[in-house]
């Protein structure tokens, strides 16, 4: 059965992924089950998405109440299950008012026009200049193609949104070197994801906020991935005390529901999109902000966040582990429940063997494992996965 639907897909979707060789057919807690009943531990959770982990009940049942109720309008009128995600979601990210999108590079799309109008409002010009980092990943359209660091993706699809220019992350001098009287933002990850699990240092994050206070320049953090609980505190930039201007935010938004949001203070929502500049048709519907309610209602009122720091902490521990005894292991780096353990030599031969073995795990890069699994997992469950994982590294 497994192996026809593979064939089957093969014939019908678009090949823009090398996807492996596995139906996955449900999942429970932290573990997902191929159609053919094997079991797997997953430490990739969607990509940072299923934080709160598989068959949540809570969950579900919010689902299924309001798809018995009304699952769509349009943005022409108002939703309740939109409105209590709105205040829950600005209330944990500290900000004034919020954007709801489809997903993560919508998001980026938003604030990137939200940063433009902007300054646009404050001059009448349309040469502003955005101001990125190399090897940053902010999505697949073209407003967020456009300021992703890395080449490869960019190059085929060029020219893009035009004046971006990239800087070094955690490198405040290769900032400082770009920043002109027409810079209107400068935008990066909290913790770099695709890029190789790179948390911004506590100067660099600290330097971007001044450069921005005294040119009024919005900083723009992208915590599509990092946030909403993964690095041990609600969003990435939080442990840093900078607050963004805007911030972008997706994937455990809405627990595998898609859904995403752009964040703004009150100062920069009044100077920048008025009625008309944006819209989507899907953003924001009452299903998508049902499930987005219902996980920040359960963030609020569980232990999650603790538990992200305390099985962080100890995942960390076990990594650095293998770091310090793993000939080919050559760098660590990470925060809370999105780590890195990076090889001298691509890792895929490894992320393969441990699917065989009933483990899911994804790289960063060629040479980068990710982990990023729900944020309920258990330190015995890391256990299991470090058992696993140094099976794979002396078979492979």
């Amino acid at each position: 059965m497994m192996k026809e639907h593979i064939e089957e897909a093969e014939k019908v979707l678009l090949h823009t992924y090398n996807r492996y060789q596995v139906v996955f057919d449900h999942g429970d807690g932290v573990y997902l089950y191929d159609e053919e009943g094997k079991k797997y531990l997953d430490f990739v959770a969607g990509i940072s998405v299923f934080a709160l982990g598989y068959n949540n009940k809570e969950y579900n049942d919010a689902l299924k109440n309001q798809i018995d109720k009304i699952i769509h309008t349009s943005n022409y009128y108002y939703n309740v299950p939109a409105i209590e995600a709105a205040k829950k979601l600005t209330k944990a990210a500290e900000m004034d008012r919020v954007f709801f999108t489809n997903s993560g590079a919508e998001a980026i799309e938003g604030a990137l026009k939200a940063a433009r109008k902007y300054a646009y409002l404050k001059d009448g010009c349309t040469d502003h200049e955005i101001i990125a980092m190399e090897h940053s990943f902010h999505g697949r359209t073209m407003g967020a193609l456009s300021v992703t660091g890395n080449p490869k993706y960019r190059e085929a699809f060029e020219p893009g949104i035009g004046l971006i220019k990239f800087a070094k992350m955690n490198d405040l001098e290769s900032v400082k070197a770009l920043v002109s009287d027409k810079t209107c933002a400068i935008i990066f990850e909290t913790v770099q994801g695709e890029g190789g699990i790179y948390p911004a240092t506590d100067e660099f994050i600290k330097g971007v906020r001044k450069i921005c206070d005294e040119k009024d320049i919005l900083l723009i953090l992208d915590e599509v991935q990092c946030g909403m609980g993964r690095t041990g505190y609600m969003f990435a930039w939080q442990k840093y005390g900078v607050k963004p201007d805007i911030m972008t935010v997706a994937k455990a938004l809405g627990c595998g529901v898609p859904i995403g949001a752009f964040l703004l203070t009150e100062k920069v929502a009044q100077n920048s999109l008025k009625a008309g500049d944006h819209g989507t048709t899907y953003g924001g519907n009452p299903l998508a902000c049902a499930a987005a309610d219902k996980v920040l209602e359960i963030f609020a009122q569980s232990n999650i966040i603790s538990n992200v720091r305390t099985v962080g902490d100890y995942l960390y521990d076990k990594l650095e582990e293998i770091k310090t005894s793993v000939p080919g292991v050559v760098a660590h780096r990470g925060v809370g429940l999105i780590q890195g353990l990076e090889f001298d030599k691509p890792v895929a031969p490894i992320i393969n063997k441990a699917l065989e073995k009933g483990l899911v795990l994804i790289n960063a890069g060629a040479n980068i494992i990710r982990f990023v699994p729900p944020l309920v997992i258990t330190e015995s469950e890391v256990d299991a996965m470090i058992k696993i994982l140094k099976e794979c590294m002396s078979e492979v």
